[in-house]
Parts: structure tokens; C-alpha cells; sequence
């Protein structure tokens, strides 16, 4: 399970590199990561200090530090 947790990780890593800014909506969308796999490798990522998560009203937006 944690292999898959780092691959989701990865994956939203270089989407985040790709595209800069997004909402976690559509992030999970465009990844399409099965479960809740976009939650848990952006959990990884968050723990590493390499995202920032804000909250916007009723969306929450990701961005790499």
C-alpha cells in the first residue's frame, strides 16, 4: 500500500509541476486516482513540506513550495 501511496504522490507532484495551482477537485479529476489515494499522497507530500493546501470558501486549492 505504501508504494501506491508514494506512486499517487508522484503523480500529483508532476501534475502540480505541469499545471501549477489547482483545486484538489479538479486535480483528483485530471488524475483520476482511484479511492482516496489523491488524499493520502497529498498527505505524503504535505507531511515532506512540499505542498501548500489552502482553503477558499468552499474549495481548497494545492500548489508546490
Amino acid at each position: 500500500m505504501m508504494e501506491t501511496i508514494g506512486q499517487s504522490a508522484g503523480q500529483i507532484w508532476e501534475y502540480l509541476n505541469a499545471n501549477g495551482e489547482s483545486t484538489l477537485t479538479k486535480m483528483k479529476k485530471d488524475l483520476d486516482l482511484q479511492g482516496n489515494f489523491a488524499e493520502l499522497g497529498l498527505g505524503w507530500l504535505a507531511r515532506e513540506g512540499k505542498v501548500e493546501i489552502t482553503k477558499k470558501g468552499a474549495s481548497t486549492k494545492v500548489r508546490l513550495v
